[in-house]
């Protein structure tokens, strides 16, 4: 990965050396901007308004525009030269635990990469160290024109870095609440936790971006001069005000539906076959019982005719012969 910014991270009086690259990559399509008459793209061009035209990268440099609207220049130079020690080091100035930062505060997250072989060893200590304390490291460091806070904490085996923004930063939910004071019942609430209960917990790395997906398939059918995708019809109500308890109940039908449907189809997967020997054992265990049956009965039938059978004999025997008259 190609590194965004190289410095130090400074431990007290521990320097390492490290390269900083980015942690997440964005999936987004993008759009050009046309002219809807006949599909030209639209291109800006930077023109200065003194002269009016346009002006190469090269001669474009920084400038504050002050309340009465003076242009005061800023060079890159001047800005190297500001007497920060956060210029080309992340400081770190605290170790705490990581639920004292509020999630508000999280923006960009990026990777820092030891910066050679004699970083190896300080780097590794400095993992270790907030491995051990279960803490992570709240830094002070400067990127892109504007110092930052940062929050240091361990991913696998790399130190990674959150920016974080300032606290002044972070707006109050003024008048972001409802207004009306709404009383909400113990039913309500039972039911809410069933829902919650029900809908269980997810493995974020299973979910995915549909609205880029469908992006994607309806750029594929106009440029292949298929028909665009038609989306479906939308479930649910939306925004109307239904009735919440009518809602909660439905919705904890729905997904306890939904999850006996998927328990189902992982035993049709699984299952199957230890369920079909079962069954075929019991079948098997029926059809011999009639048929022992049925053997009882034949031999107690072979039994009564060779009984009397014997008997008959028996009186045979028994019997005198007649003689005939001489």
């Amino acid at each position: 990965m190609r590194s965004i910014w190289n410095g130090a991270i400074s431990f007290g009086l521990v320097s390492i050396p490290i390269k900083v690259v980015n942690a997440t990559e964005s999936h987004s399509v993008s759009f050009r901007q046309i002219h809807t008459e006949d599909g030209g793209r639209i291109r800006y061009r930077k023109v200065c308004e003194l002269e009016d035209h346009e002006v190469p990268s090269s001669e474009i440099g920084k400038g504050y525009e002050d309340a009465d609207g003076t242009i005061i220049p800023i060079t890159d130079d001047d800005l190297a030269a500001l007497p920060l020690p956060t210029a080309r080091t992340i400081e770190i100035v605290a170790f705490v635990p990581a639920d004292r930062i509020d999630p508000l505060q999280m923006d960009t997250a990026y990777y820092l990469e030891a910066n050679g072989v004699p970083a190896a060893k300080p780097y590794t200590l400095l993992r270790e160290a907030l491995k051990r304390s279960q803490k992570v490291a709240v830094a002070k460091f400067a990127l892109r024109g504007r110092e930052r806070l940062g929050m240091l904490r361990v991913v696998d085996d790399v130190i990674a870095m959150h920016g974080l923004l300032w606290p002044d930063e972070i707006r109050t939910p003024e008048g972001v609440a409802p207004d009306a004071r709404v009383t909400v019942r113990d039913k309500e609430l039972d039911l809410a936790d069933a829902l919650m209960d029900t809908l269980g917990e997810v493995d974020l790395g299973e979910l995915h971006d549909d609205y880029r997906e469908a992006v994607e398939e309806l750029v594929a059918a106009k440029a292949s001069g298929e028909a665009a995708p038609v989306a479906a019809d939308a479930d649910g109500d939306g925004g109307k005000v239904i009735d919440l308890m009518a809602a909660l109940e439905s919705s904890v039908r729905r997904a306890r539906g939904a999850r006996r449907e998927g328990g189902a189809d992982g035993e049709a997967g699984a299952e199957v076959k230890p369920l079909r020997k079962k069954a075929a054992a019991a079948a098997g265990s029926a059809a011999k019982k009639p048929a022992k049956k049925a053997g009882a009965a034949k031999k107690a039938g072979a039994a009564k005719k060779a009984g009397a059978a014997k008997k008959a004999g028996a009186a045979k025997k028994a019997s005198p012969r007649k003689r005939s008259p001489a």
